[in-house]
């Protein structure tokens, strides 16, 4: 007897799957780069993912599909990569910065706030209260995390929320342009195309600062782990799992991404981050979700 799964289930289950993948790439990351050089990490992170990705490809016979890129996005697709690893670098500059993982998740949630401010300024998206107290409530959680209370504004917020914001900025570009440009292309392409250009983009590193590509059997396996899990598996279902469900659902996953790396992060490192900061990310949470449900509202009257 064959078993049909409806497409909501598939989506969530997709969801689901994309969730624990990239919760988990804020442990391993973290533990990899606890040991080794940002350049060894990132030259291996992303030598093994194409790997994985080369993998998937060959199982699916899904290289047709480069064919299908047409001449006029080639540009868009090399801006998007410059912008990845930028978007990369910071990603990982606050996870080796910031202490605990999950403060870095929570601090995160700040991403659908700004990406609906600048749709709203560049699209003139509508937008409804329920978006409006989610914006608030999502910047409010970020600043409730991330403040230490000095008094001067060098030392008024945990080191390394400045990458965090950063990576807000760059992650919500990428979203613009993507949405502007790339409707027709596979999303697939897209997880090559950023994880081809991340990897040339340390391949150069490496020969410029001579570093060495020796790293422990600890940092390789963390590594290996972690980049099957998240260049790989969390792109490749995060973005199948859109075919199914709208993105207003899948935001309300990874919103409890930093639930996710809190735990983890107490079983793998024994830390486990101030209570304001706990407050702090559950308040960012209620903000993602009010955003969520304040976009399903606007489909629903669309």
């Amino acid at each position: 007897m064959q078993i049909k799964i409806s497409n909501s289930l598939k989506g969530f289950l997709l969801a689901l799957t994309s969730l624990f993948a990239v919760s988990n790439v804020y442990i391993f990351s973290k533990a990899a780069l606890q040991e080794v050089h940002y350049i060894q990490f990132g030259f291996w992170w992303f030598a093994f993912a194409l790997i994985w990705i080369t993998l998937y490809l060959v199982y699916k016979k899904s290289f047709y599909i480069f064919k299908e890129i047409p001449r006029k996005l080639y540009i868009v697709l090399v801006i998007l990569a410059l912008l990845d690893i930028l978007d990369t670098y910071f990603f990982f500059k606050a996870i080796h910065t910031i202490p605990n993982p999950s403060v870095v998740a929570f601090i995160s949630n700040i991403s659908p706030a700004f990406i609906i401010i600048a749709s709203i300024l560049y699209f003139k998206e509508r937008f409804n209260i329920w978006e409006s107290v989610g914006i608030v409530l999502a910047l409010l959680g970020a600043f409730v995390i991330s403040y230490k209370g000095n008094d001067t504004l060098q030392n008024m917020f945990v080191d390394g929320t400045q990458y965090v914001l950063m990576m807000a900025v760059t992650t919500t570009i990428i979203t613009l342009i993507i949405k502007k440009n790339i409707q027709k292309v596979s999303p697939i392409v897209l997880v090559v195309n950023r994880t081809f250009f991340l990897f040339l983009f340390f391949v150069v590193s490496v020969l410029i600062f001579d570093e060495s590509l020796n790293i422990s059997h600890g940092a390789m396996q963390n590594i290996v782990i972690g980049s099957l899990l998240g260049p790989f598996l969390a792109a490749v279902s995060g973005y199948l799992a859109l075919q199914y469900i709208p993105i207003s659902q899948k935001a309300i996953f990874d919103s409890t991404r930093g639930l996710i790396v809190l735990i983890g992060a107490y079983l793998y490192f024994g830390k486990f981050p101030e209570p304001i900061a706990i407050i702090g990310g559950l308040i960012s949470i209620v903000g993602v979700l009010f955003i969520a449900f304040g976009k399903h509202i606007l489909n629903k009257k669309a």
